[in-house]
């Protein structure tokens, strides 16, 4: 009677926790989409508004120019970054050479000690 009882809470416990987690993953799966759909385009029009203004549309926001900056600045600041970026990598030679270590014989590691029974 005793391993009954016990039986029965066993699987009484094993719902509940079944129970349990399948509410934690759908009701985070609840927020996420409650969060996506609603919360976001939220987010999106507040950053919109402290970004550009209410009024403003985005064709009416200019970005500031720089005049002094020239193609001829740009080439020159693209080309130190990747000489600077290729300077880092080594160029190693490929070829591999493996030499053949020298095995000193140890009685402490044979195997054929092991393998002969010499008690007679």
């Amino acid at each position: 009677m005793l391993y009954m009882k016990l039986y029965i809470d066993q699987i009484s416990e094993g719902y509940v926790i079944l129970i349990t987690g399948l509410l934690i993953v759908f009701g985070a799966l609840l927020l996420l989409t409650a969060f996506f759909k609603f919360g976001l385009p939220v987010l999106l029009y507040i950053y919109k508004i402290i970004t550009k203004g209410r009024d403003k549309k985005i064709k009416d926001i200019s970005p500031n120019v720089n005049e002094q900056f020239t193609g001829e600045i740009a080439a020159a600041i693209s080309t130190a970054i990747h000489l600077y970026l290729k300077e880092q990598h080594d160029e190693e030679n490929a070829v591999l050479t493996i030499k053949q270590a020298r095995k000193l014989y140890s009685p402490w590691s044979s195997k054929i000690y092991g393998t002969h029974n010499r008690l007679r």
